[in-house]
């Protein structure tokens, strides 16, 4: 495999360290040439001397200022910030692969102009095709780019539909953990802590993606990236509690086979896939050890506890610009959870009221989906503040 230059969206985050994790055991495979970040200066600065990046990004220029007089003046790239900042890294003239990990929606205008620059994506950031799928695949089409997943459920799926053809494909299961109150009780769930939502059994993840693994949105966010990353109708697409994430998801066919595949719970497998498709690597990763595994489960969601899943569903099934309204309400009610001001079951309550009274609009262009976005934003905090009030 030739040397394959690399900009990584969001290299502070878990899916970004562990991308430079791999990278870092094969230098003759992978340069990296940009970064993003957000605030973690320190962290970036680290990045930044192990992998000498021509051209990095952070949130805002005081940052970038910080970060400038945090290396070394041998250095010699360049730092940009903001939102721009971004995108310049996205569209990088010498990079072949984008890593698209930013966390939430600030990861969809960088993720399009590394596809409009006729980037190849590497993609972590789910938000990206749930906000503006139809958009975000008629722009991959258009541009004849490669888009991998990295989401292990979906890097699954995407294996498992090579052992047939897509007109025979019957479902799609997705698996779920169930996160860290799978058996709890429903009283019980008003009680929990932010601590203990953030626990996940089995992966190591960022706080927003275990918050949404705990109300079981994340499966619905991961349902709509499916339904577009995979060109499948929604009534096809199913998820299953697999509480011990071995079987990251499987494929039916039409003639009864069930295609799945297992590996441990380590983002480094599905990274390394991504990034070095077709070819596979060895990571040095521990093996699945098929006798340790005597007891894979499988449960239907129960939806009375976790109703968010469902909302996502719906949220699908209403099309346009009601997925967008489903995230921005789902980040800000995430938020209002860290920070102490609504209790967990009210995250899923915060998402559905506010789909409910956000209007239509049809995803005709992204300035579109944005305003969808900023509306769903608008009218979510209103409702944790009422939750917060009373």
């Amino acid at each position: 495999m030739e040397n394959k230059k690399l900009a990584i969206l969001g290299s502070t985050g878990s899916i970004g360290k562990n991308v430079l994790r791999v990278a870092a055991l094969f230098p003759e495979r992978f340069q990296v040439v940009g970064l993003t970040a957000g605030w973690n200066t320190g962290l970036l600065k680290e990045q930044i001397l192990a992998f000498s990046p021509s051209l990095v990004s952070v949130a805002d220029e005081q940052g970038a200022v910080e970060l400038a007089g945090m290396l070394p003046t041998t250095h010699k790239g360049k730092i940009v910030w903001g939102r721009q900042g971004n995108e310049q890294v996205a569209a990088l003239a010498e990079v072949d692969m984008v890593v698209s990990s930013i966390v939430g929606a600030a990861g969809l205008l960088p993720t399009l102009a590394a596809i409009r620059a006729g980037k190849d994506i590497a993609l972590a950031n789910k938000e990206t095709l749930v906000m503006a799928g139809r958009l975000v695949m008629d722009e991959v089409r258009k541009h004849k780019v490669q888009l991998l997943p990295i989401d292990s459920e979906h890097s699954a799926i995407f294996q498992a539909l090579q052992a047939g053809r897509k007109k025979d494909v019957a479902r799609i299961i997705l698996t779920a953990s169930g996160g860290p109150f799978l058996n709890l009780d429903a009283e019980k769930l008003w009680q929990v802590t932010p601590q203990q939502a953030l626990n996940h059994p089995n992966w190591a993840m960022g706080q927003k993606i275990s918050i949404d693994s705990a109300t079981l949105i994340n499966k619905g966010l991961e349902v709509i990236e499916a339904r577009w990353l995979f060109n499948v109708e929604l009534a096809k697409i199913e998820v299953l509690v697999h509480p011990q994430s071995i079987v990251h998801s499987l494929v039916e066919f039409v003639d009864g086979s069930v295609v799945a595949q297992l590996g441990i719970p380590d983002m480094r497998v599905p990274i390394s896939y991504a990034l070095s498709y077709p070819e596979r690597l060895q990571t040095g990763l521990p093996r699945l050890n098929l006798t340790e595994c005597r007891d894979l489960s499988f449960v239907e969601p129960d939806n009375a506890r976790f109703p968010a899943l469902q909302t996502a569903y719906e949220a699908c099934r209403l099309g346009g610009c009601k997925p967008a309204v489903l995230n921005g309400a789902n980040e800000v009610a995430v938020a209002a959870f860290l920070e102490g001001k609504i209790k967990f079951p009210q995250i899923a309550s915060v998402v559905a009221e506010t789909l409910e009274n956000t209007g239509f609009l049809d995803d005709v262009d992204i300035d579109t989906v944005l305003e969808a976005d900023r509306l769903a934003r608008i009218e979510s905090a209103a409702i944790v503040q009422r939750m917060a009030d009373s």
